[in-house]
């Protein structure tokens, strides 16, 4: 697939010679603490994605099993990742630092957990963006609720879309799967791809804009 039939409808005669050329082809996201990390850093190992919420009715029971389910596995190439998000009745109000301090405090969650997002409309993360569309829903792509669970298996696959009453202790976290380097790569270079997209996208509407 080339890079131009996976961006799509873009037109590049809006898009800067910059903006084309020189963008930077990885996705970087912030962590809590707001420090830049590259999601290449977890190629190769077993994923569990979670979009997160610390005033939720699902919160306690989440957290706690996510903290069994990442002792059980976390020496055994998988790792958990957290999105906080407050799209969802505004169940996750706080700072980054109130996240934090609420999740490693009183959840004792150990697992990675990055700068609160949002995951559906305009404004989504290019990961969710990209996770959507490779596991949409029953009831269309759109996150329904907090605590919305994506699994990617060793070989960069979107394996498994879980809803949020689903409790962690019910997915199937399969680490024998063999790793296939092409295939890894490839569900990071699709990924890198939707955030270019993203990106792209604001280069076109702020150039219109000012036009």
């Amino acid at each position: 697939m080339t890079l131009l039939s996976r961006l799509e409808v873009v037109n590049i005669n809006y898009v800067s010679e910059e903006s084309w050329i020189y963008i930077t082809f990885l996705v970087v996201l912030q962590d809590i603490g707001g420090n830049d990390m590259s999601l290449s850093e977890y190629s190769g190992k077993v994923l569990l994605i979670v979009n997160v919420a610390s005033k939720c009715g699902l919160t306690h029971s989440n957290y706690k099993e996510l903290n069994v389910l990442y002792e059980k596995y976390k020496n055994q190439g998988f790792e958990i990742l957290a999105f906080p998000c407050n799209q969802f009745a505004g169940q996750e109000p706080g700072s980054n630092e109130e996240i934090k301090d609420t999740v490693c405090t009183i959840f004792k969650a150990e697992f990675p957990i990055f700068d609160k997002i949002d995951v559906n409309g305009k404004n989504a993360a290019p990961v969710y963006k990209f996770l959507k569309s490779e596991k949409g829903g029953y009831f269309g792509d759109a996150i329904k609720w907090n605590f919305t669970k994506f699994l990617v298996n060793k070989e960069g696959k979107v394996v498994e879309r879980y809803a949020p009453t689903t409790s962690p202790l019910k997915i199937e976290v399969s680490l024998s799967f063999p790793i296939s380097t092409s295939e890894s790569k490839d569900f990071f270079c699709k990924l890198q791809l939707t955030f270019l997209y993203s990106n792209l996208q604001k280069d076109i509407e702020n150039l219109l804009g000012s036009s």
